[in-house]
């Protein structure tokens, strides 16, 4: 990983970059008016390659504002294209991190649940029964440690719901620390909450070979409690 530009950059290549987002940062732009992580990191792509004009940057997903981790753009429209077909045929994998301050039980599983997002209130319910507006979700999760009242929980989602990880979390009975949308007692100052997205691995949508990116933890003192776990261990874990 370097820095560079004020972003942390993790892998690039003339087709793909993929950066490190911080809790709190916009992977795009919306009603705020903040300056979303896509802006920067298209400067940076300017400034590196001494590009005229426009730079296309083309955003193949998100994460939440309040969660940190991995983000994958695309550098060529080609990228883009093939990149969004390996997400909407769930080609990709997706490997979190996140603390609660309940130890889940059991301490492995996996979830399904039916989500329907309220965007008027920018929250989402879980229900253990279809309904006319909810969409299945699916997601797997195992208990990897606990330190000081905090869970390290290792979550694989295979679907990709609004606020799935957050909200099937809760609905079990361990909310993400800082989560106070879904039910999180412990409030964070800076409004971020602890879930990382920590890995991306799919094949790469020109050279056709197997890619993997992580991102290391936040520096924060609840996450420095489980730096030793983090390496490559989830990535065997699930």
């Amino acid at each position: 990983m370097k820095e560079q530009q004020g972003i942390q950059i993790l892998h690039e290549d003339n087709h793909l970059i993929a950066v490190y987002k911080p809790a709190g940062w916009l992977v795009q732009g919306d009603s705020t008016g903040d300056t979303p992580i896509s802006e920067y990191v298209k400067q940076y792509i300017k400034i590196r390659y001494d590009k005229p004009g426009d730079v296309f940057l083309g955003t193949i997903h998100r994460i939440d504002r309040p969660v940190s981790g991995v983000v994958v753009f695309a550098r060529t429209s080609k990228a883009l294209s093939r990149m969004n077909t390996l997400f909407r045929e769930r080609k990709v994998t997706k490997r979190y991190w996140a603390i609660t301050n309940d130890r889940p039980n059991p301490f492995a599983g996996t979830l399904t649940h039916w989500i329907e997002k309220d965007e008027t209130r920018n929250i989402a319910k879980a229900s253990n029964r279809s309904g006319s507006k909810s969409k299945k979700a699916i997601l797997d999760y195992h208990l990897n440690a606990s330190i000081d009242q905090h869970h390290l929980i290792a979550v694989q989602p295979h679907t990709g719901r609004a606020h799935q990880i957050r909200v099937q979390l809760a609905k079990i009975g361990t909310p993400i620390r800082g989560d106070i949308k879904y039910g999180s007692t412990k409030i964070n100052d800076d409004g971020r909450i602890h879930l990382h997205a920590y890995a991306l691995s799919f094949e790469h949508p020109v050279k056709k070979q197997p890619v993997t990116i992580t991102a290391p933890f936040p520096k924060d003192p609840v996450w420095s409690k489980f730096k030793e776990w983090q390496n490559d261990f989830l990535i065997n874990t699930l």
